[in-house]
């Protein structure tokens, strides 16, 4: 079972700014509630080729994985990409213009998990949807205060 989490949100800054900090990994930990940190593996800043080691925890285990950039359009789309651990995923967070000079952003996480990950896959998915939910409130809260 594949597992595919679509969120958004609209927030107050213009596709640029919210691209800006939400597209730079450095950040992350300030608003995704279960990354404990990113290290580069290349040099900032993000470009197609851009590497960077993630270390999260979810579901109350840890979780370490390098991601990948796929696609760069600043103002416009991130891809990234891992092929790391039982759970190879896809991110995408897209940036397009809302009214007023706001910003309608989606972050989308979708893989096909193996192993125990599989079976456990509508119990993941629920919790990624609540999380994103909850980070994607986070980053509207920063950009907009």
């Amino acid at each position: 079972m594949s597992v595919d989490v679509l969120v958004e949100t609209a927030i107050r800054r213009s596709p640029a700014e919210v691209s800006a900090y939400a597209g730079d990994p450095s950040n992350a930990p300030t608003w995704y509630a279960n990354i404990r940190s990113v290290d580069w593996r290349t040099e900032p800043p993000v470009r197609v080729g851009s590497r960077m080691d993630f270390v999260a925890q979810f579901l109350g285990r840890r979780l370490a994985y390098t991601y990948e950039v796929v696609e760069w359009v600043p103002g416009e789309r991130l891809v990234m990409r891992t092929a790391d651990g039982p759970f190879p995923m896809e991110t995408t967070y897209t940036w397009k213009p809302a009214g007023e000079g706001g910003t309608r952003m989606t972050l989308r996480n979708r893989g096909n998990p193996s192993g125990f990950s599989r079976v456990a896959a509508p119990v993941m998915e629920r919790a990624m949807r609540r999380a994103t939910t909850k980070d994607l409130a986070k980053l509207k809260e920063i950009l907009e205060t």
